[in-house]
């Protein structure tokens, strides 16, 4: 059962992605040939709005085929009114950003959800005091409440570490002790800490730790968390990609489909806010590597545009169909190595 929702879900993403190419095409008058979920042979299809709408048996993504656009022959071009060539490149890269654009949407959808369920959030209540820390120094306690920091009212755990360390200088806390209010000054230490992809790092902390009370989100805060958590997964993934590419993470750490499949699945197991909440990071992830400068995904279609608005033309037809060749090679290249991680994975 688990395994059917995780294919379910992917497939879902993938055809919400496909669904924001195909508004946007309609929406500047491109005719859509058609709309696919998956590759290779079809298990199903049917037409309608002179569209062939088809499930197909490889499910590894999926395309809108545009007239005029062809990506497995670039240099295929049509002169008609309803097609994607004759577009200008701002209403092109309108359709091409339109996929990712509603991943993110999906995404921010799915944390707000997870956002009305109340999840719980841990509360900036004082636990472990350090010895000697800026914490003791300034005389906080065990069980005192954080209010506000420098003037900012604060509800989380979260938003309290998150002033902290955005600060600057001396920090003025608003703290509830045993039902009353009191000011207190505290200048933070720089201290070794790990961020979120397990690094050292440098950070303003003053020497506390959480005492592990939580309290549900309030309804009226689901918002502000989805758009927190869709930015949080955004800078995760950016920082991922840059990671692998300069070599910080090792190729080995990459995962392909069966990962997701496999993630996806655990997450069923353990109710339907987990479900939605790898959800919406696989969402993000698809808007985050289709927005690469890589030929044959949309980042490399929005490179090709914008060197069309730079240069005033578009590029070499040999230039498109080189460039679209090695886009493809390098990301066959990509899903083999992550199919490989998988299988070692699986069987190690």
């Amino acid at each position: 059962m688990g395994w059917f929702v995780s294919l379910l879900v992917l497939s879902l993403l993938i055809f919400f992605h496909e669904l924001g190419h195909f508004l946007a095409a309609k929406a500047m008058g491109v005719y859509v040939k058609v709309f696919s979920i998956g590759f290779g042979k079809k298990i199903v299809s049917f037409h309608w709005k002179n569209t062939e709408w088809k499930i197909a048996m490889i499910p590894l993504g999926g395309y809108v085929q545009m007239k005029g656009q062809e990506d497995m022959d670039p240099t295929a071009v049509s002169q008609d009114d309803d097609s994607y060539n004759t577009k200008t490149p701002y209403q092109r890269i309108f359709i091409l950003l339109a996929g990712p654009f509603a991943n993110f949407l999906i995404a921010f959808v799915l944390f707000w959800m997870i956002g009305l369920g109340g999840p719980p959030v841990l509360s900036p209540v004082v636990g472990e005091v350090v010895k000697e820390s800026p914490a003791e120094k300034a005389g906080l306690q065990k069980d005192d409440i954080v209010t506000s920091v420098n003037g900012v009212e604060i509800k989380t755990w979260e938003e309290m570490a998150k002033g902290i360390s955005q600060s600057q200088g001396a920090i003025s806390f608003v703290i509830e002790r045993k039902g009353y209010l009191q000011n207190i000054t505290i200048t933070p230490q720089m201290r070794e800490a790990r961020n979120d992809f397990n690094e050292s790092i440098q950070k303003r902390m003053i020497g506390i730790g959480a005492a592990g009370v939580s309290t549900p989100l309030e309804v009226t805060d689901s918002l502000s968390y989805a758009w927190d958590k869709t930015y949080w997964a955004s800078t995760i993934i950016f920082g991922g990609v840059q990671r692998l590419i300069s070599g910080a993470v090792p190729a080995k750490e990459l995962g392909g489909v069966i990962s997701i499949v496999k993630i996806t699945a655990d997450a069923s197991a353990q109710g339907w806010m987990a479900v939605f909440f790898f959800a919406a990071l696989i969402s993000v992830n698809l808007g985050v590597l289709n927005l690469l400068p890589i030929p044959a995904l949309d980042g490399g279609h929005i490179m090709f545009n914008l060197y069309e608005l730079l240069f005033r033309r578009p590029p070499s037809e040999e230039a498109l169909m080189k460039f679209t060749i090695a886009g493809w090679i390098f990301l066959f290249g990509l899903m083999g190595l992550g199919l490989f991680n998988d299988i070692n994975r699986l069987v190690g």
